[in-house]
């Protein structure tokens, strides 16, 4: 079996698993499952020295991903009014199958996710030399241009286990007008800065003001508190499309430690890049008072 054939099959897998998990109402293994493959397809789509695949089958693998990622938002967001159903998205597969033969009119009015390099921790600190020079013309540009992000739901409560909600109210950058598509990316790591939960990316934000950048969105930690090991931090990285070099660029980050795990609103510290996970080595991104700001909630099921 040739290795494009072994890629292809282990999509068609992966499409299977989460469309089981989402029919068995496994809500949470769903969305990972659906986000994962469509990574993969983006990653393949935007590989530019790949040719296993047409410029028409890219394209195809394209509006795949982004009906996944609409699948995912439909669960993550029950009240949706633009609600993409199982029955919709199972018609993805026998597409995904037969992608190297497929010929016919995709079945969904949709449009492929926007090519954007996004690179690994670190590795833009070769090509990122300047933060402000992509600043101008392009800095009002439409946020609408990137997916969905991948929040995932609030985990089941159970009793005595506590679960930790955090709202990501703002962010405060002295060049904050000038930032294109600006999200955050979310993680949970151990003290040697090895996950401990999937990594969630919140919507690109929607309002810029003087000095801030609103996100107003819920992240819902995936692990209880309880259970969350000593040393651990949940980590905030602020990223922002950088138009002339045609990539995501990790701008700074912040995180929360556990002893800081309580009820109500919170201020952190900013860090320049690279986003050093293990807490090291670290350098404020600025003397001003310019942060990041939360709110979080305990939720207790006694």
């Amino acid at each position: 079996m040739s290795d494009v054939n072994k890629t292809i099959q282990k999509w068609h897998a992966s499409f299977r698993k989460g469309s089981d998990f989402d029919s068995w109402g496994q809500l949470v293994e769903a969305i990972d499952e659906y986000q994962i493959l469509a990574r993969q397809m983006q990653k393949e789509i935007h590989t530019t020295s790949s040719t296993d695949f047409t410029e028409e089958q890219k394209k195809t693998l394209g509006k795949i991903a982004t009906c996944l990622e609409m699948r995912s938002a439909s669960l993550q967001c029950t009240q949706s009014k633009e609600e993409f159903k199982l029955e919709d998205l199972k018609k993805l597969e026998t597409i995904i199958e037969n992608i190297l033969t497929y010929n016919k009119e995709f079945p969904f009015d949709v449009q492929p996710v926007p090519s954007r390099k996004i690179l690994a921790p670190g590795e833009e600190e070769d090509l990122d030399l300047d933060d402000d020079e992509d600043a101008g013309a392009c800095a009002s540009e439409a946020f609408a241009s990137r997916a969905p992000g991948t929040l995932l739901p609030r985990l089941p409560s159970e009793p005595g286990i506590t679960l930790l909600t955090v709202r990501i109210e703002k962010i405060g950058l002295k060049d904050a007008g000038q930032c294109i598509d600006p999200y955050i990316t979310v993680s949970v790591k151990d003290v040697n800065g090895v996950d401990l939960n999937p990594v969630q990316e919140t919507p690109v934000a929607t309002r810029k003001e003087d000095n801030y950048i609103h996100f107003c969105v819920d992240v819902e930690i995936q692990r209880h508190v309880e259970k969350l090991p000593k040393g651990a931090a949940i980590f905030f990285e602020f990223k922002h499309y950088k138009p002339k070099k045609k990539f995501t660029s990790t701008k700074c980050y912040a995180f929360l430690e556990m002893d800081e795990i309580k009820p109500g609103p919170l201020v952190i510290e900013l860090y320049k890049k690279p986003t050093d996970f293990k807490r090291k080595k670290l350098q404020l991104l600025t003397k001003k008072p310019l942060f990041l700001h939360l709110h979080q909630t305990l939720h207790k099921d006694s």
